[in-house]
């Protein structure tokens, strides 16, 4: 009778251990995939959102902490473009034009609005909005001289899940750069780097740049159901 009385108590908490980690931890750890969309640059040869508009492509790789927290990590290449025709203010002289390729290694912290997953746990959603925040490093390499920066994503997404392992995403962000390099071009004789002599600190007259992608992302790693060892 006592050993009836032990292994019932001992049953319902296995019950409700296995019941809460597939609320909490069903599905995937981790999403590796591909993006790819549009960039540009924001900086003294463009005032205006999308102008000049060039392709950008990445990998992604993302840590689901939990439905609504994730770690993302980021290598890509975009490329970005201006004309001091397209400046905030008149720059004396002929036009300077310049078009260049940047690499993006990024890190960001995301932030789910609500449960992301297959519906049926806990208060998961297959559509889910987030918003991301984080820290990367810019290499833009010639034609002008190599310049590396720190950069600061930040940006909103949304993304499905396609399927159990499948998902795909819509992802905005801008990147505020250490640098006013970014619009150095071929003819250095001829520079957009600080064109004003206005000197600012920190990141007041940096260039920036923009990444508008779609992707696709494959869950991998299953979350392991540790309900047995809780009752240990």
């Amino acid at each position: 009778m006592k050993f009836m009385k032990l292994k019932v108590p001992a049953f319902a908490i296995m019950l409700f251990c296995c019941s809460f980690a597939a609320a909490q931890d069903d599905g995937y750890l981790m999403e590796l995939g591909l993006g790819g969309g549009g960039s540009f640059y924001m900086g003294d040869a463009n005032d205006r959102l999308y102008r000049n508009t060039n392709g950008v492509f990445s990998v992604i790789a993302r840590y689901n902490v939990n439905s609504r927290f994730a770690l993302k990590a980021n290598l890509s290449a975009a490329g970005i473009s201006g004309s001091s025709k397209n400046a905030f203010g008149v720059i004396p002289g002929d036009e300077i034009k310049f078009s260049r390729t940047v690499y993006d290694l990024g890190f960001q912290v995301e932030w789910g609005f609500c449960g992301y997953g297959m519906t049926g746990w806990a208060d998961n959603h297959r559509l889910a909005p987030y918003g991301l925040l984080g820290i990367g490093m810019s290499y833009v390499p010639k034609p002008a001289e190599n310049d590396f920066a720190a950069n600061f994503p930040i940006g909103l997404g949304v993304r499905f899940k396609l399927s159990e392992r499948v998902n795909i995403g819509l992802e905005w962000s801008m990147r505020f750069t250490t640098t006013d390099r970014l619009d150095v071009g071929a003819d250095t004789s001829a520079s957009l780097e600080n064109p004003f002599l206005i000197k600012g600190k920190g990141i007041k007259n940096k260039d920036s740049y923009s990444f508008t992608m779609l992707y696709v992302t494959f869950d991998v790693f299953k979350r392991p159901c540790n309900c047995n060892d809780e009752i240990k």
